[in-house]
């Protein structure tokens, strides 16, 4: 069996091997806004009953109207990562999987532990008839590599002609609504589009996410996840949120996004990537400043597949760029 992925906000094992009280740790590790939206009062009966199927509707109108997602009402879901681990069912046996990478390593491992090959391509110019399934993080992580809506609906194209699927990870697209193909997703039988409620309105607890894709595969994506998987309070809040005037929200997580990055430069650190929600960060003593920062109750993301990158997530505000910026002081 694979290893299992060391992901970001492990706050709990570093404050266990670093010290401190996880509560008194800043959390640079995910990519998630660091200033979450309001939470208004949600009704008492959401709470008390089994999510109603007027819950499931309003959340999957409000999703089609934000999304732009045409015919098709988004599927809400418990967290993308619910549906990520569906994905084998697609695939007929004998086919491979190819992954634009590198990426979300759970794709690669949720494949292989299903028996699938899995080949790890840097260019969409490696899918072959080989491949059943494409997978596509867009924009990346942790790179933030972004394709075209035109690249990739020519690649659904070729993908729909060979009988294989093509599956677009959006979770970190809120911040960039126009490169989405959400869109198609009604008109091509073979595309499936994921996206993550949790990151750009700052509530990844909330576990919620949407399928924007054909209604007859979301169909099957319903059947296999089984009754009330998405929580009442999760599709009410989704409903009032998405509904909501959110360009603040965007306007915001772009001004912490330039915060960061003014810290990082100060810092002589050298971003080569990233998103709205973090920046990717290439240099030789990445290991040597994870460390550090670990010692001041900073953590940050690393990698295994890449020992000089490093990720970092915003800061909620100007006392955490200073505390970051303190704790980058004494790099040598």
């Amino acid at each position: 069996m694979r290893d299992r992925i060391a992901h970001g906000g492990g706050i709990t094992a570093a404050a266990r091997l670093h010290g401190g009280a996880p509560e008194d740790w800043l959390d640079l590790s995910t990519g998630i806004n660091p200033n979450p939206v309001a939470i208004p009062p949600v009704p008492e009966t959401v709470w008390h009953r089994l999510p109603d199927q007027h819950l499931v509707v309003r959340a999957r109108l409000a999703a089609q109207a934000y999304y732009d997602s045409g015919d098709c009402r988004p599927l809400p879901v418990p967290g993308t990562q619910s549906v990520i681990q569906l994905l084998p069912r697609l695939v007929a046996a004998g086919k491979r999987v190819a992954v634009l990478s590198p990426t979300y390593g759970e794709y690669r491992r949720v494949f292989e532990l299903a028996g699938f090959t899995v080949d790890a391509i840097t260019d969409l110019e490696a899918v072959t008839d080989a491949h059943g399934l494409v997978v596509v993080v867009n924009p990346n992580n942790p790179d933030g590599r972004l394709l075209t809506v035109d690249r990739l609906a020519s690649l659904q194209r070729q993908l729909l002609g060979r009988d294989a699927w093509l599956v677009v990870d959006e979770a970190f697209g809120d911040g960039r609504l126009e490169n989405s193909l959400a869109p198609l997703a009604s008109t091509s039988a073979n595309l499936l589009i994921f996206r993550s409620f949790g990151k750009f309105f700052g509530l990844a607890g909330l576990r919620l996410g949407f399928v924007i894709a054909d209604p007859s595969l979301q169909d099957r994506f319903e059947d296999w996840l089984g009754p009330w998987a998405v929580s009442g309070p999760a599709l009410w809040l989704a409903a009032t949120v998405l509904a909501g005037d959110n360009a603040a929200i965007g306007s915001g997580i772009k001004a912490r996004s330039e915060a960061l990055r003014q810290v990082l430069a100060q810092a002589g650190l050298s971003v080569v990537g990233g998103t709205d929600l973090f920046a990717l960060v290439a240099d030789p003593r990445a290991s040597a400043i994870y460390d550090e920062l670990c010692r001041h109750h900073i953590l940050v993301r690393k990698f295994d597949y890449a020992t000089d990158w490093l990720r970092f997530g915003l800061t909620a505000d100007e006392t955490q760029d200073r505390r970051l910026a303190a704790a980058l002081s004494g790099l040598a």
